[in-house]
Order: structure tokens, then sequence, then C-alpha cells
């Protein structure tokens, strides 16, 4: 019996590897779809859109840092006035009454490890009152540990946080709105996506800055309406999504702006 018994449970043990490998096999080749699907039709550069933004108001600008990967470095967007960085600053303006000057260190393609490059390559002295780093799709499809991702972004926070910064933190979107992404992928990527937002949360605010989550935020926006919230790729946001992404993040920016302001304002001379 016990003979038999070891027989069944090695027929088991061979089961569950051949399973394991065909799906990864399966999950393999549908990554391999969707990277033909998406392409770059884009490009790897997004448009400048550093500038003062609203600079007929009166006071000092406010200094907007940008940090992360091609959501926040406005990829897919036509004008600069449409990426990330040119609406939040746009919109802080006309909410704060004051000019804003943005700084985009977003780079196209980055992972939460590449945030530490992003911030090394700011000038020396440079102290922005508030940043916003969106960063984590890439860390979901390149498969980046949870832990390394949320250890990379706590590092880049406290980092920001000793240049005097208040850090706003757009989490993870849901992978699960790109329509180009096959089943039974698209389903496993949104739930690593959702996953990683969570850690992301947690993180931001063990570390002091600010999240908002995207994925409940914005997400239902990219699943009802793809043609319209995606650019051309289906993949990056369109106009539109970048909209309704700055939207999302435009009053939590507002109040670190606001805090930041006032703390220096307190600071002993």
């Amino acid at each position: 019996m016990r003979r038999q018994h070891l027989v069944a449970v090695a027929g088991v043990g061979v089961a569950a590897v051949g399973v394991a490998t065909g799906i990864r096999f399966v999950l393999a080749h549908q990554a391999a779809i969707a990277r033909r699907r998406i392409g770059k039709p884009l490009g790897e550069r997004s448009i400048d859109a550093d500038r003062v933004w609203r600079p007929s108001l009166a006071g000092e600008p406010i200094e907007l840092l940008v940090l992360g990967d091609s959501l926040a470095a406005g990829l897919g967007a036509e004008r600069r006035k449409q990426t990330l960085g040119g609406r939040l600053a746009k919109g802080m303006g006309r909410r704060m009454g004051r000019p804003v000057h943005l700084r985009t260190a977003a780079v196209v393609g980055s992972e939460s490890p590449d945030l530490a490059a992003q911030l090394a390559d700011l000038p020396e002295g440079y102290a922005p009152h508030v940043a916003v780093i969106v960063v984590g799709g890439n860390d979901v499809t390149h498969r980046i540990p949870v832990a390394v991702s949320t250890q990379h972004l706590r590092d880049a926070i406290l980092r920001l946080r000793r240049r005097g910064a208040e850090v706003v933190v757009g989490t993870c979107p849901d992978l699960g709105a790109l329509r180009p992404v096959p089943q039974p992928l698209r389903c496993l990527v949104s739930s690593l996506s959702r996953r990683l937002a969570e850690a992301q949360t947690e993180t931001a605010l063990a570390a002091g800055a600010r999240p908002v989550d995207l994925r409940r935020a914005v997400g239902p926006m990219f699943f009802d309406d793809p043609d319209a919230m995606f650019s051309m790729d289906r993949f990056h946001p369109s106009a539109l999504g970048y909209r309704r992404t700055a939207e999302a993040l435009l009053p939590t920016v507002c109040l670190a702006a606001g805090a930041a302001l006032s703390s220096r304002r307190q600071a002993p001379r």
C-alpha cells in the first residue's frame, strides 16, 4: 500500500509540474501576442512640457516634480498641456492662484528601481514643494517582486522628504483594462497590478506620502470606454485619459502643495 501511495503522489507531482509548465507556456505566448499588438507606434520619447505654467499669476512659482514611468512622462499626449504634468501644473495654478514650475524627471519605460536614477539626475539643492510619483505598470509586466518595487518606492519617498518635498503617489493602474492583452493573461496582470497598488498604498502612508488609488479613481473609465481613454497604441492614456488621471490626482496634489508652502513659511530663518 505504501508503494502504491508513493506512486500516486509521484504521479500527482508530475501532473502538477506539467500543468504549471503548460500555464507558463500559454502566458509567455500571450505576452508575446500582446507585445506585437501594442508595438511602439508612439515611440519612446514623450513631449517636453517643462516650463512655468500660469506665469501671469502673482507670486513665486510652486515647484512641481513628476517622477515615474511613461504615464508620468505623458507618452501618448499630442500637446504638452495634455501630458499628466502639464495638466497637473495648469490645474494647480488655477486652484492655488500661483504660477507652477513643472520639472519632469519621469522616463518612458521606467520601473520602480529606476526612481533612484531619476532622483540622482536632479540638480543639487533642488527642493520641489510637491513631487508626484506614478510607477508600477512596468513592474508588473516585467515581473518585479512587490517587495522590491515597494522598497524602491519607499527609498524615493524618503529621499524626496529629505529635500523638503511633500509626496503624492499615484498607485499602479489596473492593467486588466488593456484590451490588447489576451485572456487569461489579462486577468493575471489585473490581479498583480491590484496587489502592487495595495502594497504601494501601505508603503506611501508608512513613508509619509499621500497615496491616490488610480485603480478606483479612474480605472472604471478605462474599462468602460477604452476607445476614448487610451491612445492609438491602446496601452497609454489618450488626452482624455490623462485629463481624467490628472483630475483624480489634483485635489491631493494641491493639498500637498499647500502643506509644503505652509511648512516653509513657518520654518525658522
